[in-house]
């Protein structure tokens, strides 16, 4: 299996909101807002509509001060908590957290994974089982560059990506440390384990 197909990070795609047509992983970012409206109308009749083009299971919790901009889909036993921010598109498997002052934006995030509190997850897909504790970034923009082109390390190549927004795809099982950061285009395979204060800038470290 290639390491540019989703498979390689994210085992069980059973769940996922769109086909898994043979395309890089990393072209559903971009288009997770799209991805999300196409699944809404197809829900069951365990979801229920809380604003326009959000949908909840009936199981989902979310806080009150918590902000859906759609669309929006959480799934069974997600939890939202306070001051929480989803926007841009954000699908969220089944039991699904995403803690006190976090942002989850133009992202798939896969089952059993959680955003402690005060994570930034920006055009990303998390695999199942993801764990991101407290203040952890995933970067999706390179501010400070001229060129903002990302692209990704597979197999030693820089690769184009033809995105300017993309965070990362994180295979099932990986920890990620209190305050680390990745950088634009990072992609780590399961079970990866980035420590505490990490910065994880895959390029910059083939080409020192």
């Amino acid at each position: 299996m290639n390491r540019d197909d989703l498979r390689y990070y994210v085992e069980d795609l059973g769940t996922f909101p769109a086909g898994t047509a043979e395309r890089p992983a990393w072209q559903h970012i971009g288009h997770v807002d799209e991805l999300v409206q196409d699944a809404l109308p197809a829900l069951g009749p365990n979801y229920r509509q809380a604003a326009a083009q959000v949908a909840m299971h009936r199981t989902a919790v979310v806080a009150d001060s918590a902000e859906l901009t759609g669309p929006v889909i959480l799934g069974p036993g997600c939890r939202v908590g306070p001051g929480a921010i989803l926007r841009g598109g954000v699908w969220a498997d089944q039991d699904v957290t995403v803690g006190p002052h976090s942002e989850i934006k133009g992202s798939i995030v896969f089952a059993g994974s959680t955003a402690a509190h005060r994570n930034y997850v920006g055009d990303s897909i998390i695999g199942r089982a993801v764990n991101l504790e407290a203040g952890t970034v995933l970067a999706n923009h390179f501010n400070e560059r001229d060129d903002k082109n990302i692209y990704v390390l597979v197999s030693g190549r820089a690769v184009a990506t033809g995105l300017v927004k993309f965070g990362a795809i994180l295979g099932d099982g990986c920890r990620i440390g209190a305050n680390a950061v990745t950088s634009p285009g990072t992609l780590l395979l399961p079970r990866t384990v980035v420590p505490r204060l990490a910065l994880i800038d895959q390029l910059v470290t083939a080409s020192g």
